[in-house]
């Protein structure tokens, strides 16, 4: 059976979803205004992997991961870059779907933009203050009184005195509380017209919160089973979800919340600040994109993931040998669920999700493989791609030339100077070509049929 660790519960619980056979799942997706980072990716791989193993397990699945299109930030990189807003998100929407793509990510069933839904957002402020938690503040914003709604806290486990002892200095007038958020933004006459929406409180934008809120509710109802983002979300974002959603519609928001880990770099915090803020793309220029996905699935989903250099490498050489135990697998497989290897697999993914032991199966069928063993080749082939991983021709991958390499057919050449070499019995020189190749990173295999290569 499923087990799934809920934040809200502080603990890892059986899953039992609200109708069987069926998972409902909202995952918390981009601000669309610049190219997806390392924790863009962890999300995107992650979630990626849980709505496979939902799919694997049996569950029809209704999967949506949101996109914010409307955000301060957002408005001023169109302002700076002199575009408008379509123009900025449309354009780094098709970015991050050309890096989910890269990495194997699947597309979600419904990736909803917060600019086609604020009439379902300004319905939901219009309930949330006929049922006493909106107000307009002094300075024509709509905010949220958090001290009204009893659960505050319940998610991320921090208590309103908590709260008060660490709250700043709130620049905001006219809020009956510091720790009161924004429900809808009034319009400043400085604001592009693209980005000011009538309602019943004036012109103006919807705050973050409320978006995911509104768009949950509609596409999933308003009771379902996960949600889920990145561990920095679980405060304030999704506390305020919870008392948005549970102040308008009065009943349970979500019956399971899940957080990966941060990224982090060299064992620091990912940040601009300290000049370790990798993109998806710069990082695709130095790594195979399957290797990076191996990378983040190597590592539990809810624990701190290290990114450096010797752990990428490290990574390589681990999918290198799983994909070296392929040789001969071709064309489509199907797993054999009733095989030990797969039920200790199926055992990992149903305890919160375990990839680093479903990862320890494939290397075991790997030792299996590497001693002939046909069916546990096609056994792992197939249990990889319950990961997304493991799908391509393993010589197309060992082949795989990286940034500043040599080139595939500068090795060709090589290889067939060494054969001609050797044919002439000039093994000094078959030596040489072998041992330049071996410094490159290139390892030869000679067998009865010729002499094969792949990358180290």
């Amino acid at each position: 059976m499923l087990k799934i660790y809920n934040t809200l519960a502080r603990e890892t619980q059986a899953f039992v979803p609200i109708q069987p056979g069926r998972v409902d799942m909202y995952v918390c997706g981009m601000t669309v205004y610049d190219f997806c980072h390392l924790g863009h990716a962890r999300v995107m791989v992650v979630f990626d992997m849980v709505a496979r193993w939902l799919r694997a397990s049996g569950y029809e699945l209704n999967y949506v991961r949101n996109i914010t299109d409307i955000d301060d930030k957002i408005i001023r990189r169109a302002q700076e870059n002199g575009e408008t807003i379509r123009q900025l998100t449309d354009r780094f929407i098709a970015a991050m779907n050309e890096d989910a793509g890269a990495l194997g990510v699947l597309r979600p069933d419904a990736e909803p933009r917060a600019t086609d839904y604020v009439p379902q957002m300004l319905d939901m402020i219009g309930t949330l203050e006929k049922n006493g938690y909106a107000y307009v503040a002094g300075s024509h914003d709509v905010c949220y009184s958090v001290r009204k709604f009893d659960g505050y806290g319940k998610l991320s486990g921090k208590s309103l005195e908590d709260l008060r002892a660490g709250e700043r200095v709130d620049v905001m007038a006219g809020k009956q509380d510091p720790l009161d958020f924004v429900l809808w933004k009034r319009a400043r006459d400085d604001e592009p017209a693209e980005v000011k929406w009538e309602s019943p409180w004036g012109p103006g934008r919807p705050g973050w919160h409320i978006e995911c809120s509104a768009m949950g509710s509609q596409l999933l109802g308003k009771h379902f089973d996960i949600h889920g983002g990145g561990q920095d979300l679980q405060f304030p974002h999704h506390e305020n979800e919870i008392a948005q959603s549970e102040g308008a519609h009065k009943c349970q928001f979500v019956n399971y919340w899940m957080h990966n880990g941060f990224v982090r770099v060299d064992d620091e915090k990912m940040s601009k600040s300290l000049g370790n803020f990798f993109t998806i793309r710069e990082v695709l220029k130095k790594y195979d994109a399957e290797v990076v996905r191996f990378f983040i699935l190597r590592a539990h989903y809810r624990s701190p993931l290290n990114y450096s250099d010797v752990h990428l490498d490290d990574a390589r050489q681990a999918l290198t040998r799983l994909y070296t135990a392929l040789k001969g697998v071709d064309g489509a497989v199907a797993v054999d669920w009733s095989e030990p290897h797969a039920l200790r697999f199926k055992a990992a993914l149903d305890e919160d999700f375990g990839t680093p032991e479903a990862m320890a199966v494939l290397f075991d069928l790997a030792t299996a493989a590497n001693r002939g063993d046909a069916a546990l080749a096609s056994q792992l082939k197939a249990l990889g791609g319950v990961l997304g991983l493991l799908q391509r021709d393993p010589r197309a991958f060992l082949q795989a030339a990286p940034a500043g390499g040599l080139s595939n057919e500068e090795i060709e050449a090589k290889v067939g100077a060494r054969a001609t070499a050797k044919k002439a019995r000039s093994f000094a020189e078959s030596d040489r070509i072998r041992d330049e190749l071996k410094a490159a990173g290139i390892v030869l295999e000679d067998g009865p049929q010729g002499t094969t290569w792949r990358r180290a």
